[in-house]
């Protein structure tokens, strides 16, 4: 689940409450997107304290709609991106979508599975190709910045690194 939570937004917090100890059970919590991990049995105040700890940081690193991406500014409102004094150009939604999603997991594999499944519902083979090609266009489109990449990672899904 905090897999899937990550692929909709990486920055909304997540605490792990669990009797799960082990220290694996806590590097995989973490590794897996977890902001927090809180073994049993714990008290209701330092959940709390844990709660709010989570809750302000995120206030205050607040994404915005607006991402420098190298030398490209990516409007996710608007659905354009801009290479640096240049015209923006329109992306689809889907264009724009996938790559806001590439963007928030910036360096990280985003999984073509979940990604498929919530920008088209199902990850069947037709999906799989349409994604392939949305994913040549958004290169295409950022082929001015020759410090971004787009890698297939075979058998898992794409990486966006800048």
């Amino acid at each position: 689940m905090a897999k899937e939570i990550r692929l909709e937004d990486a920055d909304i917090p997540i605490i792990f409450l669990t009797s799960k100890s082990q220290t694996q059970d806590v590097v995989e919590g973490f590794h897996i997107g977890g902001n927090d991990y809180l073994k049993k049995p714990f008290s209701m105040e330092e959940l709390i304290v844990r709660i709010n700890n989570l809750l302000q940081n995120t206030v205050l690193q607040k994404p915005h709609n607006i991402i420098k991406l190298g030398d490209y500014t990516f409007n996710f409102t608007n659905q354009t991106l801009q290479f640096k004094n240049n015209p923006s150009s329109t992306l689809t939604h889907r264009e724009a979508h996938l790559l806001f999603h590439l963007v928030k997991n910036k360096n990280k594999v985003l999984e073509r599975s979940l990604i498929l499944n919530k920008l088209w519902g199902n990850d069947d083979y037709f999906s799989s190709r349409s994604m392939d090609v949305f994913i040549t266009k958004i290169r295409k489109k950022l082929k001015e910045d020759q410090t971004i990449q787009i890698l297939n990672v075979r058998g898992f899904g794409y990486k966006l690194i800048y």
